[in-house]
């Protein structure tokens, strides 16, 4: 089964963030890592459940999962199984350096609007 992808606002300008962050050292590489990380992105369609839990699932109460890109960067997302009306949605939510802090709230995750 084939999953749709849907992508939030806040992981999007996650995504525009880093880009901007490696951009200011090269352009070329920034774009790269762009292309590359909506790529992996799109390999959820098939199997997302492949990937492990995220830690921020333990103590946010929902099943979190990350995918990572590039050894340092976590693709946070939730699956939302089909039913008869409607097929898979993995939704990613956040796109984070793992050196950066855990996510402690759920509107930290889930809600659309960046960080600031």
């Amino acid at each position: 089964m084939a999953y749709r992808i849907d992508i939030s606002p806040t992981a999007l300008a996650d995504v525009e963030q880093i880009f901007l962050w490696i951009a200011q050292d090269s352009r070329e590489r920034a774009y790269a890592w762009v292309r590359g990380c909506y790529e992996i992105m799109l390999t959820l369609e098939k199997f997302p459940l492949r990937c492990s839990l995220a830690p921020e699932g333990e103590y946010l109460e929902i099943e979190v999962r990350q995918l990572l890109y590039k050894k340092h960067f976590r693709i946070l997302f939730t699956v939302s199984d089909a039913t008869e009306q409607q097929d898979g949605t993995v939704r990613i939510h956040r796109v984070r350096h793992s050196s950066q802090q855990r996510l402690q709230s759920l509107d930290r995750l889930l809600g659309d609007e960046p960080e600031r």
